[in-house]
């Protein structure tokens, strides 16, 4: 009898990881809609540029491909 009321007292690990989910997302400094949107800016044009950079080289390797193969 005691255990079940030992266990009614404790909280579930749902609610505990809840708890210190929310915790730790109030210690999170989060960044100002500039700050978001200078770093987001600089994501695409990193992106754009690396895509152009593996495109030319896929061209370049598989030209020379074709060149030893052929």
């Amino acid at each position: 009898m005691a255990d079940k009321i030992e266990k009614a007292k404790k909280p579930n690990a749902g609610k505990i990881w809840y708890r210190e989910t929310m915790g730790e997302l109030r210690k999170v400094t989060w960044p100002t809609r500039q700050e978001a949107w200078r770093l987001t800016k600089i994501v695409v044009l990193v992106m754009i540029a690396m895509s152009t950079l593996l495109g030319i080289l896929d061209f370049v390797f598989s030209s020379l491909i074709k060149l030893i193969l052929s």
